[in-house]
């Protein structure tokens, strides 16, 4: 299975599947599609706000257990969409992140159909369904957002996070909050006559690092972070600037009030602050299905939390039990030598192998 995942992963990293490029999200998805379609696996594609998802359900409406991917990616130079396998690893945009999952989910169920058909059975009798989704991201709003409007299920695997030894059964929440200073422009030779809205906006963000911990590299830690990820201000170089704006990204956890940090971050700064977006935590929640894919892991793999959110927050919030995990890409998702340790495919792939023949049974 080893090889035949890799190069389905290697065909897959070849669509520049990025937002800036809209119509190579929906060429892979279709690509994908017509695998489906040889295999005679009934599936729907899914259009909301022009986001297009692919669901792939064994019953009208509803799957058991829904694997769940996505297939678009981050934006890279040309040369990270040509795929190199290289000292058991394969480099390049989207091979951790997530078309490596897309291809172990569509090779797990022609595995499983294929001995369905072998013993007289079909398509309609898989315990499991696929979401192949094409907004990650970009929050997944449109995708996975929306997927529980078209299809039920009773546990969600997202291969999407985690890895080799780790199940995600928790992941923090996202608040993101805007805080726009003003000033009083002036020209720059003469700045004593006006105000200058980015030392203003200096000011408020030093006073708003008190309310976060020191965020050390010690990835047991859980708690609440922030990182100021925008940051504009000025017109002319020559001209005191009247406005600066920043954007924070805050991960939260469930020690947080958050109307009450809002508030306290609000009377903390001279700007003004305002709420972006807010999003929910992930907390996996009892499920028989996750009892039985503990039973089967290997006892080196354990579960535990993850400080970055996936679109498995959107099922929580729905009362959808379920557990992000995945193959080892060694923290490289997104950075510029993104890769997929090849030898953490089939192990995860036997993982999840017999976590579904035992739903099958």
């Amino acid at each position: 299975m080893e090889r035949k995942a890799v190069e389905l992963t290697k065909e897959l990293m070849r669509f520049k599947s990025m937002h800036s490029r809209p119509e190579e999200i929906e060429a892979c998805l279709e690509h994908i599609r017509g695998y489906l379609q040889e295999w005679g696996v009934e599936n729907e594609t899914i259009v909301h706000n022009g986001v297009h998802s692919l669901l792939a359900l064994p019953k009208p409406g509803y799957a058991p257990v829904l694997l769940m991917t996505h297939v678009d990616v981050v934006d890279g130079e040309d040369r990270l969409f040509e795929p190199i396998e290289e000292n058991g690893r394969l480099y390049g945009r989207g091979s951790i992140d997530d078309k490596y999952a897309v291809a172990v989910s569509l090779l797990l169920l022609r595995a499983h159909l294929t001995e369905l058909e072998q013993e007289g059975g079909s398509f309609k009798d898989l315990p499991f369904g696929l979401l192949i989704t094409g907004d990650e991201e970009v929050g997944g709003i449109n995708g996975a957002g929306q997927a529980l409007k078209h299809c039920r299920t009773d546990f969600c695997l997202a291969l999407d996070g985690g890895g080799p030894r780790q199940i995600v059964i928790k992941e923090k929440g996202i608040l993101r909050l805007k805080l726009v200073a003003r000033g009083k422009a002036a020209h720059g030779a003469r700045p004593w006559l006006g105000e200058n809205a980015i030392e203003r906006l200096m000011a408020d963000v030093e006073a708003i690092k008190p309310f976060f911990p020191v965020q050390t590299g010690d990835p047991e830690h859980w708690h609440r972070t922030m990182n100021l990820g925008r940051i504009s201000g000025g017109k002319a170089v020559n001209q005191v600037p009247d406005r600066a704006e920043a954007i924070f990204d805050i991960r939260y956890t469930e020690d947080d009030d958050l109307d009450r940090l809002v508030a306290e971050l609000k009377e903390a700064v001279q700007g003004e602050l305002s709420v972006e977006s807010r999003e929910p935590m992930f907390s996996s929640g009892e499920s028989p299905y996750l009892d039985r894919l503990l039973k089967l892991v290997p006892p080196d793999v354990r579960t535990g939390v993850e400080h970055g959110a996936s679109d498995i927050r959107y099922f929580a919030e729905k009362g959808v039990p379920g557990v992000v995990w995945g193959a080892d890409g060694e923290m490289s998702a997104h950075s510029v030598d993104e890769h997929l340790v090849v030898s953490s495919l089939q192990p995860f792939f036997d993982h999840l192998d017999a976590f579904l023949r035992q739903c099958r049974a």
